[in-house]
């Protein structure tokens, strides 16, 4: 590399030149030593990126208002989205009240989430309950979009330091539109605030990576937090401790760098075990995450699916990490704070970033799942969008000179997060007219069989109708016989209608009803002790159905 001699003076932010001394024998082998910038020279610049390699307070500027603009975007593009909640919603926000009552004025916690939860009940939950208190369900979503914004914002400071603040703001522009993003920022659970922390723990890992080694231990609290919100963030803490590991290579050796990961590793572990030990959460850790139930779905079909949502951005990434891999610019390495990333070294964080999308899908077509993929590979999205913003800007070229590579690229990715989102998001029976009706019909102290189950239990118990232990759901059922014996399955369901045992019963009517609920309208109407009061139609982005609200005719329960 050359350098241009000024003819007269500069700028304080000029950057000029010294020759550095041969690096000395023992120096890392990833990485190629090159002469510092100092006083008397300046730098040109630099024709892969089109801006200057040296940072000025302009170029942050210019940076951090773009940055803001695209927030703007992303938040408009979430806030878009509109139905009612969700049965993960309802039941996340109800369940968080109940811990409340538990935890605060000493409510019988009879909801046993802490079994079955795929994340802490006391954490996001009691925080969505508290906001639920003052905003109701909007300002909860509202909380998942500030969550989801603070993700992309992270990204940008994460880029910007491992390469600039052009491939940031590319990377954080492709981020912000993908559909999981955009769904996430509207979608009242835990994995808005799981993807928040593992994004802020990514970036302080390279913020903390030339400094003591002390403050990896903070971080790796960080770390821990965002998995014990949700269990599943787990998977990626081997990306986050070799992106340390690779970070910290920057500024230290080998060994200083390897320490700094395995301190980061244990904080993290020890908080995870101690928290663990103080709780009761192994069983539903190892039934949602590390022993859960196997599925049928062909890996096809996850593929393709990884592949509708995630394509673009796993595909640029890819381009990202091949050039990236090959050819390295003086622009990309922030700071001039020691030497060229050698090819090693370039490899090896290009493979860890973009491969990471790779792992939430990878898991899941082990367990032959899709049960919500759709939001696990936001997880992923994260880590893979700093080397598409690279595989954008190399795209591009010099100073703009092919934009027409970026401009087809986000509008396919702008078009792909609008219409998938929203898809997506109109999927569930939206419960504008169920609500109401089930208003007028429950009565506190009842039983109700319903599909859907956790959306009444929410309205209804904020207006004091209803609780969670006063409704039955058709995924389980355990129906104690007048003769003693416990009824599970069909059998159960068949039995408690015969009975009389429900005030009421919801059917969901979509092209057709599953067993369950179809073997309880054939009970219902062949026993003669319940009367359809209301069908009430809905619609949905996949096609349309209607509610059936019967109510039990005869005055005692049985």
């Amino acid at each position: 590399m050359t350098y241009t001699e000024h003819p007269r003076p500069v700028h304080d932010e000029t950057l000029q030149l010294r020759v550095l001394p041969p690096p000395p024998a023992e120096a890392d082998p990833g990485f190629s030593f090159v002469e510092q910038p100092l006083p008397g020279w300046t730098l040109p610049p630099v024709a892969e990126m089109g801006w200057a390699a040296d940072t000025g307070r302009r170029r942050r500027m210019v940076g951090r208002v773009l940055l803001a603009v695209i927030l703007l975007v992303q938040a408009a593009l979430s806030l878009r989205l509109a139905n009612s909640a969700f049965e993960d919603e309802a039941l996340y926000v109800y369940a968080g009240h109940v811990e409340i009552g538990h935890l605060f004025y000493g409510a019988p916690d009879y909801g046993g989430f802490d079994s079955y939860f795929s994340g802490a009940p006391v954490l996001y939950p009691v925080l969505a309950a508290a906001v639920d208190s003052v905003l109701g369900l909007a300002g909860v979503r509202a909380l998942s979009l500030l969550f989801m914004l603070t993700a992309t914002a992270c990204l940008y400071g994460l880029t910007r330091r491992l390469f600039n603040e052009r491939a940031g703001l590319c990377a954080g522009a492709l981020f912000a539109v993908s559909m999981p993003t955009l769904f996430l920022g509207h979608f009242a659970t835990y994995d808005a605030l799981a993807v928040c922390l593992l994004a802020l723990t990514a970036w302080l890992l390279v913020v903390v990576a030339p400094r003591h080694w002390l403050l990896a231990v903070p971080v790796g609290l960080v770390a821990a937090l965002a998995v014990a919100v949700k269990y599943a963030s787990a998977l990626f803490l081997p990306t986050l401790v070799l992106l340390f590991v690779l970070a910290a290579y920057r500024h230290h050796h080998v060994r200083r760098s390897l320490l700094r990961g395995a301190l980061f590793s244990v904080a993290t572990i020890g908080a995870l075990l101690g928290g663990l030990a103080a709780s009761g959460y192994l069983t539903a850790i190892q039934s949602t995450t590390t022993a859960r139930a196997h599925g049928d779905t062909p890996a096809w079909q996850i593929l393709q699916d990884t592949t509708r949502w995630a394509g673009l951005l796993i595909a640029v990434a890819l381009v990202g990490t091949v050039t990236y891999a090959r050819t390295a610019r003086l622009s990309e390495i922030p700071g001039w704070r020691r030497a060229v990333p050698g090819r090693r070294w370039r490899t090896c964080l290009g493979v860890l970033l973009t491969g990471t999308a790779l792992l939430a899908p990878a898991y899941q077509i082990h367990l032959q799942t899709e049960t919500s993929l759709q939001k696990h590979i936001g997880f992923g999205l994260f880590f893979a969008a700093p080397m598409a913003g690279v595989g954008i800007t190399r795209l591009m070229g010099a100073h703009f000179k092919f934009p027409q590579w970026a401009i087809a690229i986000g509008v396919v990715a702008l078009t792909l997060g609008l219409s998938q989102s929203a898809a997506y998001f109109g999927s569930w029976p939206d419960t504008r007219y169920l609500i109401p009706q089930l208003s007028y019909t429950v009565r506190p102290g009842q039983h109700w069989l319903g599909d859907p189950k956790e959306g009444p239990v929410y309205y209804l118990s904020r207006e004091r109708r209803s609780s969670y232990q006063d409704w039955t759901s058709f995924f389980f059922i355990d129906y104690k016989a007048p003769d003693g014996r416990h009824l599970s399955g069909v059998p159960g369901y068949r039995a408690a209608v015969r009975a009389g045992y429900f005030d009421g019963v919801v059917l969901n009517y979509s092209g057709g009803l599953p067993a369950a609920q179809e073997a309880v309208r054939q009970e219902m109407r062949t026993s003669g002790r319940y009367r359809l009061t209301s069908s009430l139609p809905y619609r949905t982005s996949t096609g349309g159905g209607h509610f059936e609200i019967w109510v039990r005719q005869s005055a005692g329960r049985s």
